[in-house]
């Protein structure tokens, strides 16, 4: 990778390169895809150092042609690889894939499905405006969740079984393995409840004692409309979960001393939420990093609202276990339009996945401009923190 040379995102469009943002120190690229619609990317790396992102795309969500899609970075490229469709079944929508790396070095990939309304969006609106169906498009209360598992890499893959049968089944995350030996899988349950939007969902993680042989379900006390569990263990052992609120009012937080066999009811947390996915991780500094929207909608905990802002895309730091958030860094800003005349032409920047790696980088990947594309941005801790060095690209030559 040319590292001398700032090159114009736009005219990297869907070429999958990366290169480096020196004003910002860090690498870019945009994933390529066949898909007009990218949402809900997830990263993970192999033993081998190559990245995977995995999303799901499609015309929209909810409809039969949403599928999964991997994208492999190997290692020794700066280019990602034309994406591979890991869902075929065109009867129902394939949604928030994850990818879990077992202990044995099989890869899990686990994604939701759901029954499709056999229409389009803008059929299903049309029916809706005669007032001949009613409902949201998106069936989520008929999901299950689908596993698929490779056991070299991600190159091949198992035939797709149904791992989650209760109707309503959403996940997001992957599973976690804690110090104690328990493998836990966040979901949560999704009801078809057209007065509230969703609002009556409530978050469950799976506990599994033996390596993933048998699952025991835990339901969060008090987690209506707290969605998303993302889990983390701090060096204490104790777990942490942080939550998507579909009141897009803040983030909440809920804790675990069990190794997740009994849960804290979530509480609010200073992060705003829009009412749109989140993702935190554990880093190797002990600290805590949360990728998330800036924004938020709402003061009140008990109403439901669906803002259409979903922007900038920001990462936080947190040394006490996901307490307070003093570090903070815009990831991506948007399109910085301003005013109420013309905060309709801010696209969306959304669902972001966080991963740090084992050479100590930060990875994230999210839905880009109204899931045209999936973008990648990489960079380090330090560059949240503001203490990293920048290197200039004129730093190389003499003063004259």
């Amino acid at each position: 990778m040319d590292q001398t040379k700032v090159i114009d995102l736009a005219k990297l469009v869907g070429s999958g390169q990366c290169y480096l943002h020196h004003e910002l120190d860090r690498i870019e690229g945009l994933i390529p895809s066949p898909a007009p619609s990218n949402h809900a990317p997830h990263l993970a790396e192999l033993d081998n150092g190559d990245l995977l992102c995995v999303w799901f795309g499609g015309s929209d969500e909810g409809a039969g042609d949403i599928k999964i899609y991997l994208s492999r970075l190997d290692a020794d490229s700066a280019r990602w690889s034309e994406p591979v469709r890991l869902s075929d079944d065109f009867s129902r929508a394939e949604q928030n894939p994850a990818l879990f790396r077992t202990p044995d070095g099989e890869l899990w990939l686990t994604h939701t499905s759901m029954e499709t309304r056999g229409c389009t969006l803008e059929e299903w609106q049309e029916k809706l405006r005669k007032k001949e169906a009613s409902g949201p498009y998106a069936m989520q209360h008929t999901s299950v969740v689908v596993r698929r598992i490779s056991r070299d890499n991600g190159r091949t893959w198992e035939p797709a079984h149904i791992w989650i049968d209760k109707p309503g089944s959403f996940c997001r995350h992957p599973v976690t393995v804690t110090q104690n030996g328990n493998w836990l899988f966040p979901v949560w349950r999704s009801t078809l409840d057209e007065t509230r939007q969703f609002g009556h969902d409530k978050s469950s993680v799976y506990v599994s004692k033996d390596r993933g042989a048998t699952w025991t379900e835990v339901e969060i006390p008090g987690s209506q409309g707290r969605v998303h569990p993302s889990i983390v263990e701090t060096d204490s052992g104790k777990l942490v979960a942080f939550f998507r609120s579909r009141n897009a009012d803040r983030i909440y937080r809920s804790e675990s001393p069990d190794g997740g066999e009994s849960w804290t009811v979530p509480e609010r947390t200073d992060l705003p939420n829009n009412n749109a996915s989140i993702h935190a991780a554990k880093l190797k500094s002990g600290a805590i990093a949360i990728v998330f929207n800036q924004c938020h909608a709402n003061d009140d905990p008990n109403v439901v609202v669906w803002p259409y802002e979903r922007y900038p895309v920001t990462v936080a730091l947190s040394d006490d276990d996901g307490v307070t958030w003093p570090y903070m860094r815009i990831v991506e800003p948007g399109d910085q339009y301003a005013g109420e005349q013309n905060k309709k032409f801010n696209r969306r920047y959304e669902y972001p996945s966080i991963l740090q790696t084992k050479d100590g980088m930060i990875h994230i990947a999210y839905a880009y401009g109204n899931r045209t594309h999936i973008k990648y941005v990489s960079f380090s801790e330090d560059w949240i923190r503001g203490t990293e060095k920048i290197k200039w690209p004129w730093d190389n030559f003499p003063m004259q």
